[in-house]
């Protein structure tokens, strides 16, 4: 097996495609995703452009569709909610598809949908990422995280090297024959600097410290907390994700 961590979608090697590849965006798309299929939606559907998003999801009756909107950390005007996990209660979700567009979270999944497998991950559900690439052994595994609008974020590269971090322990192998590539060692690091302190590391991150502007240090403590959800969120087709 060779992981691969690559920092945001735009640093992925052009016309490669992994065995497996698990899309990040900690703050708080691919969190918001995870959450909602364990409260019992659906699925997930993601889109970069908000008005595809409302186009596709018109085929679907109100009471079975969520819309979730966010640009910039903030809800988009008109639709059902932003990018909060906290909004996926099972009494919000339950039964109904979740239509999705953000920021940064939408658009790694999209660059990776191609891959022979993909997955959401975050640190909420590290656990079931890491179990899901131990038992069907892909060759190649890119981790890709969503950044901040093409730049390097600290949130994503540390849940990255989270999931490298627990790899390389339970594989009991050298990091150097599982590394595809230098950034996996350094998001082990980041990670294990700060895998004490999660939270601290989110005040520190830019998207962060924005988030915390639009008052939203609840989602913040939610985002860190490690293997919260034992919930696989797989595609089952093209841009569309599924619980296993």
């Amino acid at each position: 097996m060779k992981l691969f961590i690559y920092h945001t979608p735009e640093l992925t090697p052009s016309g490669e495609v992994p065995d497996c590849a698990i899309a990040i965006d900690v703050l708080r798309a691919t969190t918001t995703m995870v959450t909602a299929l364990a409260g019992g939606a659906e699925a997930v559907q993601v889109f970069s452009d908000l008005d595809k998003l409302i186009q596709e999801s018109e085929s679907w009756p109100t009471e079975k569709r969520i819309r979730a909107g966010e640009r910039g950390g903030a809800k988009v005007a008109g639709f059902d909610m932003g990018n909060s996990p906290l909004d996926c209660t099972p009494e919000h979700v339950v039964g109904k598809r979740l239509f999705i567009s953000t920021t940064n979270g939408t658009r790694s999944l999209e660059r990776v949908q191609k891959a022979g497998a993909v997955m959401a991950g975050a640190f909420i559900n590290r656990r079931a990422v890491v179990n899901y690439i131990l038992s069907e052994k892909p060759e190649t595994v890119w981790i890709v995280g969503s950044g901040w609008e093409g730049s390097f974020s600290l949130e994503d590269t540390a849940c990255a090297g989270s999931i490298a971090h627990s790899l390389v322990a339970q594989l009991n192998l050298p990091v150097d024959q599982i590394a595809g590539n230098d950034e996996v060692i350094g998001a082990i690091a980041l990670y294990q600097q700060w895998q004490d302190n999660l939270l601290q590391l989110m005040h520190h991150a830019s998207h962060g410290k924005r988030l915390l502007r639009l008052d939203c240090d609840e989602d913040l403590k939610y985002c860190v907390q490690m293997d919260l959800l034992d919930v696989l969120a797989i595609q089952r087709e093209p841009g569309v994700l599924v619980k296993k």
